[in-house]
């Protein structure tokens, strides 16, 4: 399956073992020249890796970066435990739950669940995606401002629904919270959150297998399931939640389960 249109070394890299993912995904390595042309391309730089789409009016580049920019903002004047996310995944003057985010994505909300206290276990299963946050994991680390925060992330790739099915026997702890987004058309998504949406969308596609992913998410957490759906959007699997926290474009769906406390 070919993933990319290729790929794109500026410089060389300590991150990972670039010749052989060329190898196992059949990508070549390409000439900046091609980013004129119509395409997705990963651009690897150091640490520093992005996808880029090719053409004259073709968007930035998409990368992650938890140190700057709207991560930075966000863990700075987003609010703290008033948001909306706390709210829904439980956090509360006693206890701070850990968080299984099955879908990770950009790692955004895992970076604001982190940031609020919250251990993080991310899930992404796609390969390139996972690039990206490891990318954005390692260029993180160093930074003194948010060593705390960068600890409580951990990084796991593979498909969410076999992952959470094992998740016990390979050692992993009963999260207390199952936190999922999984793609879905954000209409009245701002033009940054647009662009990296289509280009998640030629990477990974939408997600079809939601059913199962709800039934091992629901067999899994111990407190509560919060699944992050586009504020007109159907609730996901078509299970009612138990109450909704509704936002201008998003809502989050609360299924619970106990109260969220030490076990």
């Amino acid at each position: 399956m070919k993933i990319l249109d290729g790929i794109i070394q500026r410089s060389v890299t300590e991150l990972f073992d670039l010749n052989t993912w060329s190898q196992q995904w059949q990508l070549d390595y390409v000439g900046e020249e091609l980013l004129a042309t119509e395409g997705l391309y990963l651009i690897v730089d150091g640490d520093q890796v992005s996808i880029q789409q090719g053409g004259r009016k073709a968007p930035g580049p998409v990368f992650v970066d938890f140190v700057s920019g709207a991560s930075a903002h966000r863990r700075k004047y987003g609010g703290g435990r008033g948001q909306s996310i706390a709210k829904a995944v439980g956090i509360n003057s006693g206890y701070i739950p850990s968080v299984l985010d099955a879908t990770a994505g950009l790692g955004r909300d895992a970076f604001v669940l982190a940031t609020l206290g919250c251990d993080v276990t991310l899930i992404e299963r796609h390969p390139v995606v996972c690039l990206l946050l490891k990318s954005g994991l390692q260029c993180a680390q160093g930074e003194a401002e948010i060593a705390d925060i960068m600890a409580r992330m951990t990084l796991v790739e593979g498909n969410s629904i076999e992952l959470l099915a094992d998740w016990l026997t390979l050692g992993y702890k009963q999260p207390d919270i199952v936190y999922l987004d999984p793609m879905f058309p954000h209409t009245t998504a701002s033009a940054e959150a647009k662009k990296e949406m289509k280009l998640f969308r030629s990477l990974v596609g939408a997600d079809v297998d939601e059913d199962d992913l709800w039934a091992r998410a629901d067999a899994l957490a111990r407190c509560r399931i919060v699944v992050k759906r586009p504020a007109k959007a159907p609730p996901l699997a078509g299970r009612a939640p138990s109450y909704v926290l509704a936002g201008k474009a998003n809502r989050f769906d609360i299924y619970v389960k106990a109260k969220v406390a030490k076990a």
